[in-house]
């Protein structure tokens, strides 16, 4: 839409009156396309409108009775208007007409998303090997080799899909999904210990309970056999064990925090440094060396001709915040509070869904200049997990 609306002409616009609501209303009515709305006050508009629809408002301005101020001029046909009257700015617009186009027949940036399990940098060298790179021409990409290509080389690329946007080539990888399997109910198993812990009870629905409550467990440990005596004989049969069998585990944590400690503040001084970037080479308006220190930087990419068009032309503000580096002392007891705190957060994300928490002991140590808090919880889960029988 951007790159349509340079390419026709618009115009940025102030429209002041008392009847603005009554103004869109009508405008809106009349089908003239206006965006880009903002209230500067309760009396003033402004907004960007098409060339066409600026004179169709014409019409509805006087019946309102609002002004219309126009503020800025930009597209095409402006650009080409100035031309006309400038030879030196025609022959450079020309000029960069070309250069546009020319570049915006590239790959410049090739992103590959969906991807876990191979790494995004491997996708990239093989492709570069293959001759698809930052710098080949758009019409020489053949979508579907390319599917075919890294759906033979990767094995576990289920589905790869190939676009192109802008100057950018996206390739959307959907990878094999390895679902754990679980034991077929036929498959005789025993239902063994997942983590130590001291049983708290045992449901045991097919198959023999070979722990019972207060007895210590470890990883590993059979909790339901799946090898039952035959009544009909001496001997056993094997049987698929099913069943709960629920325990009491220990999670601990242990976080350090420094009651002395350094931190860095910005002073509010800032030094600024622009680049032309092109491609992978940059070139930087202001030389020198940076006047602080200690610093933070910041990067930030402005959009040069706003065309929704990736070119490989960026301009880059360095941004450098001077710091100064100072120690401050922490009060005791509110370090332990987020010790407290942040331990608790991190033994929840080990816990599994179904755990309920039976009781928590904290503990901190103040030695020299450290807060050493320990966490240790007990919960009651389920810690079984069939195994089959060899």
């Amino acid at each position: 839409m951007k790159a349509w609306n340079f390419l026709k002409g618009y115009v940025i616009i102030k429209v002041k009156g008392l009847t603005l609501e009554r103004f869109l209303n009508l405008a809106a009515t009349n089908d003239i396309y206006l965006w880009d709305i903002k209230r500067v006050d309760y009396t003033e508009l402004e907004m960007k409108a098409t060339i066409e629809g600026f004179r169709a408002l014409k019409e509805i301005v006087n019946k309102v009775g609002c002004r219309v101020e126009v503020v800025e001029k930009r597209g095409l046909p402006f650009l080409l208007y100035k031309i006309k009257h400038r030879k030196a700015l025609g022959v450079g617009f020309i000029l960069f007409f070309v250069i546009i186009i020319t570049l915006s027949s590239i790959i410049w940036d090739i992103k590959v998303v969906g991807n876990e399990k191979v790494k995004t940098e491997d996708i990239i060298k093989f492709l570069e090997i293959e001759g698809i790179k930052s710098g080949i021409i758009k019409y020489k990409i053949d979508k579907d080799y390319i599917k075919h290509l890294l759906l033979n080389k990767f094995e576990t690329f289920s589905f790869v899909s190939v676009e192109i946007k802008g100057t950018r080539l996206i390739i959307d990888i959907k990878e094999i999904e390895l679902i754990n399997e679980e034991i077929d109910e036929n498959t005789p198993s025993h239902i063994v210990a997942s983590k130590k812990g001291v049983i708290e009870k045992v449901i045991a629905r097919n198959g023999k309970a070979v722990v019972r409550k207060g007895d210590i467990v470890e990883k590993n440990d059979i909790l339901i056999s799946g090898l039952i005596s035959d009544e009909d004989s001496d001997g056993f049969i094997l049987v698929h064990a099913d069943g709960e069998v629920w325990a009491k585990t220990l999670y601990s944590y242990k976080i350090e925090e420094p009651i002395v400690k350094t931190i860095r503040e910005e002073t509010g001084r800032v030094f600024e440094r622009k680049e032309l970037k092109i491609g992978e080479r940059g070139i930087q308006f202001i030389k020198g060396d940076i006047p602080f220190n200690d610093y933070v930087e910041s990067i930030e990419e402005v959009n040069i001709f706003n065309l929704n068009i990736d070119l490989p032309l960026k301009i880059l503000v360095h941004q450098y915040k001077e710091v100064e580096s100072k120690e401050i002392t922490q009060d005791i007891d509110l370090i332990k509070e987020k010790n407290h705190i942040r331990a608790v957060e991190e033994l929840n994300k080990q816990l599994p869904p179904k755990a309920d928490i039976i009781s928590k002991d904290v503990k901190h140590i103040v030695n020299d200049n450290f807060v050493t808090t320990y966490v240790v919880i007990e919960v009651l889960e389920d810690i079984g997990e069939k195994r089959p029988i060899n």
